[in-house]
């Protein structure tokens, strides 16, 4: 497919250096995908208000990025196409724009973003910082059922951050701001509708497939499937239908002022875009509500995506208020004139996170050893499987799973020549720095989480035998099954995981060697796999596909499958 890009890697960094050329009231956080207002590089300056930061994917241009400036965003944390960013990322963020007023993270209702947004606010307590964070889940075309991930964050988080960002600015309080953030978010519906896909430019591949003459009711913003496929409708049919779900799950008095936000997804014409308006105001007033606010253009996309989404929040005297107060946030629309200095770019906070490397590292073993080996091996593993882990998650995920693992093993690839690998709890908290730092998404604190409580389990360079890697296994199964909140028969990694797990333990218990009982738990993370593929995904963002993914394995089973066979091999 055609993309005006250059390196499909540098796509984001790229594009951070153009809106800090665009937009000298912005500038970037050195060394990092974070965009923050130019005033807070000078470190010395009060910040008497709260600071707010949101972020996500990138792929959803001009959110979040066009929101960052007085009166909205103090930051916004990018993470690469459709992945959330890590936690290194958000809490690098936070130190930057954090004052005695605390920080106020916005989120979306994706996993990814909740793991790595909560556990950096986690962090910025444990350093004395006050943060307050606020999950947006707008979306009406899924039910709050435990049968999928939730509701997922859409077009209207762009009014909660407008509505947080006013009230940072009159002087409101960490809780104050928070309260009208959440009010805002319970306030809000939103629904949209898709014509085609948007295309990851790194795979080059459409995250979906519709035919000539369909179209997608209810999708999501990295393209995850929605409600029902039908046939192409008149627009104002297609708005009634968006608007029956938005109304009848907001459930507003007769009389009630509301503001409505017509979004384009992408690639949609505004002809297109002011006849959706037209039908969406008209059916509004018919149904004796008051629209005292009307916002029509591009705030949330999803890459190139034809398509709409409407939003409708409910309006109280000071919720109106602080969407008329004015902002420098140049994606808003009444944004206003900019001056002409600034600097580009800030280096990081000084209170930064140390890397959570040894403190042995200095002493690394040259020799390579086992542990050594077997890296390796998973190392070119992962990158030889990102094809095929990228066209798996195409159809069951959102594409990115093989991209992000593919970046996680380039980061470990460059850490190899100096890990202690003759001290593997040193060599797995290295890792989990590594992977915490490179991967975004779901996969990458999951993944840290896991290699953190499995660095627990060896206390010294000695008592490395099988049963110690076992139950280091067994201890990394627990950390991601805890903060991923899954369990066996969820359609997830932990489906191999788990299997390979208690093989492992009943092989090693039966007498095997190590590496019998190894080939045993590989087969048995195999099968794993292969019952995913009638599992009904209840976790992740497969799990808004429902029956679409029967047949297929879970992507996350494959890549747990496939790491296992390459550490098979280096026996």
């Amino acid at each position: 497919m055609k993309k005006l890009i250059n390196n499909p890697h540098n796509v984001v960094s790229e594009m951070l250096e153009g809106l800090v050329l665009l937009d000298p009231e912005l500038t970037r956080l050195e060394g990092h995908n974070v965009l923050l207002t130019a005033d807070l590089a000078d470190a010395n300056q009060p910040r008497h208000t709260v600071a707010l930061i949101s972020g996500g994917g990138s792929g959803h241009e001009p959110a979040h990025a066009g929101y960052v400036g007085r009166g909205m965003l103090s930051a916004a944390v990018l993470g690469d196409v459709f992945t959330s960013p890590s936690t290194d990322e958000v809490i690098a963020a936070i130190r930057a724009v954090a004052g005695p007023a605390g920080v106020l993270l916005i989120v979306k209702n994706y996993t990814g973003d909740r793991l790595n947004f909560g556990f950096a606010a986690e962090l910025a307590r444990s350093e004395g910082i006050p943060v307050e964070m606020v999950i947006v889940a707008d979306d009406v075309a899924l039910s709050s059922s435990t049968n999928h991930a939730g509701r997922r964050g859409l077009a209207g988080t762009v009014l909660v951050h407008k509505v947080a960002g006013a009230a940072s600015e009159a002087g409101a309080s960490l809780a104050e701001v928070a309260a009208e953030a959440r009010n805002a978010a319970e306030s809000v519906r939103t629904m949209g509708v898709a014509l085609s896909p948007g295309i990851i430019p790194v795979s080059g591949k459409p995250g979906f497939d519709l035919g000539p003459q369909e179209i997608e009711i209810g999708l999501g913003i990295h393209g995850e499937p929605g409600i029902r496929r039908e046939s192409l409708k008149p627009v104002d049919e297609l708005v009634d239908c968006l608007l029956d779900q938005i109304l009848g799950d907001l459930k507003l008095p007769t009389g009630a002022s509301v503001a409505l936000l017509v979004n384009n997804l992408g690639a949609t014409p505004p002809m297109e875009l002011i006849l959706v308006a037209r039908r969406a105001l008209s059916e509004l007033k018919a149904k004796e509500f008051i629209v005292e606010r009307v916002y029509v253009g591009t705030f949330l996309t999803s890459l190139e995506m034809v398509g709409v989404s409407l939003s409708v929040m409910r309006l109280d005297r000071l919720r109106q208020k602080r969407l008329d107060a004015p902002t420098r946030a140049h994606a808003w629309p009444n944004a206003s004139d900019r001056s002409r200095s600034a600097p580009s770019s800030i280096a990081e906070s000084s209170g930064r996170l140390a890397e959570i490397l040894p403190s042995e590292a200095s002493s690394l073993t040259k020799q390579e050893r086992g542990l050594g080996h077997a890296l390796h091996r998973i190392v070119d593993a992962l990158l030889d499987a990102e094809p095929l882990l990228t066209d798996s998650d195409r159809v069951s995920g959102d594409g990115d799973l093989g991209i992000s693992l593919a970046r996680g093993a380039r980061a470990i690839r460059e850490l190899l020549p100096s890990l202690p690998t003759d001290d593997p709890a040193a060599t797995l908290r290295a890792l989990a720095a590594t992977i915490q730092k490179s991967v975004g998404g779901t996969t990458g604190p999951l993944y840290a989480a896991g290699l953190y409580r499995a660095s627990t389990c060896f206390r010294s360079t000695t008592g490395t035998d099988a049963q110690t890697w076992a139950f280091a296994l067994r201890s990394a199964i627990d950390a991601i099954a805890e903060i991923g909140g899954a369990q066996a028969g969820d359609r997830t990694m932990l489906d191999a995981l788990i299997p390979a797990s208690k093989s492992l333990d009943q092989t090693l218990n039966a007498g095997a060697t190590p590496i019998q009982a190894l080939r045993a738990a590989v087969s048995s993370a195999d099968l794993g796999v292969q019952s995913t593929t009638q599992m009904m995904p209840r976790q992740g963002r497969s799990s808004y596909l429902g029956s679409r993914v029967l047949g297929h394995p879970d992507p996350g089973a494959q890549a747990v499958s496939i790491w296992l066979h390459a550490l098979s091999n280096t026996q």
